[in-house]
């Protein structure tokens, strides 16, 4: 368990990042909250939401405010995977005629990876992100090479009614920590929005941590103590959306096609943890478990065909879990 001053040091690390990205995101309130949580544990975000509402802007002032190394692709239809590993180049030595292999690393050498509308390529080349995002390591040509520590990949996914996307495929999908949906600006906060000026707010923003800060607040946040209360509650949320379980409940055997799996019960514990950790406390609670739930599960639940029929989404899912679910 930790101490109270490494606490309390996370709770102040959460106050200066929030006061920092307020004064250059107008809005989205919620959506920094949730990516704060996926920062101090080490998870991948994958931002989702309409055109112009701040999702590329909110990554660079991540990077900017954790002092972290930023790079961003923009996945196009003939986006090779070797243009985000790196690959090997053929070179002649200097003075001779021998040839010799030279690894050159590609954009995912970073700390902070911004994969902008990550589902306009195709799977294969979305696969390039798998092992990265799991292992934190790449292999290529027989060798496998470490990435720089921390290492965050933050997506951003156009809407699937645009022409030239292809879906996510569900392992890929699952390595994202949370689905954070950027919502929709309110009349007043559009008009703050065109009459500020966001490149000159992100040019202002204070570097308040490092890396290697940021690595010792993460191991901070993994010892929250988690009751064993909190931890069965996590397990039944989990299992009740799982069609065809005896926890299942009516409307996820009618609506739900598969259900969040383990991976979904680990981040809702770390996410609680996180959670606690940002408001000083040394323990999660229930509280904090439904406050990530939505992020956590919304992405890991597929629905069928009477489903999108009858406009239900996966978040009304969620939503009917939390109220079914008993503490």
């Amino acid at each position: 368990m930790p101490d109270n001053k490494e606490l309390q040091a996370v709770a102040d690390l959460s106050s200066r990042l929030r006061t920092a990205l307020k004064s250059a995101i107008v809005g989205q309130a919620a959506a920094v909250e949730h990516v704060m949580v996926a920062l101090v544990v080490g998870g991948h975000v994958l931002l989702t939401g309409g055109a112009a509402t701040a999702k590329g802007l909110l990554v660079q002032c991540l990077a900017r405010t954790a002092t972290l190394a930023f790079k961003r692709i923009q996945f196009t239809p003939d986006l090779m995977p070797s243009d985000i590993t790196g690959a090997e180049i053929l070179e002649e030595e200097s003075g001779s005629s021998k040839r010799v292999a030279r690894f050159v690393p590609g954009p995912i050498f970073t700390n902070l990876l911004m994969a902008d509308e990550i589902n306009r390529t195709p799977p294969k080349t979305q696969a390039a992100l798998l092992e990265a995002m799991q292992e934190k390591q790449v292999t290529t040509g027989g060798m496998t090479r470490p990435l720089p520590k921390p290492f965050f990949v933050m997506a951003t996914k156009t809407s699937l009614e645009s022409d030239g996307t292809y879906p996510l495929p569900e392992a890929q999908q699952d390595r994202f920590m949370l689905d954070v949906e950027m919502e929709t600006l309110s009349e007043a906060e559009e008009v703050q929005v065109v009459t500020g000026d966001a490149t000159a707010q992100l040019a202002r923003l204070p570097q308040i941590i490092e890396g290697a800060g940021l690595l010792r607040f993460q191991q901070t946040v993994r010892s929250v103590a988690m009751p064993q209360p909190v931890k069965q509650y996590i397990v039944n949320l989990t299992a009740a959306s799982r069609p065809g379980t005896p926890d299942a409940t009516e409307a996820v055997n009618k609506y739900v096609a598969w259900g969040a799996g383990v991976r979904a019960s680990q981040y809702l514990a770390l996410g609680a943890k996180a959670r606690a950790a940002l408001e000083g406390r040394d323990a999660a609670s229930v509280a904090d478990v439904k406050a990530v739930a939505l992020p956590v599960m919304r992405h890991r639940i597929g629905v069928n065909f009477r489903a999108e029929n009858d406009n239900v989404k996966p978040a009304k899912i969620v939503g009917m879990l939390l109220e079914h679910v008993k503490t």
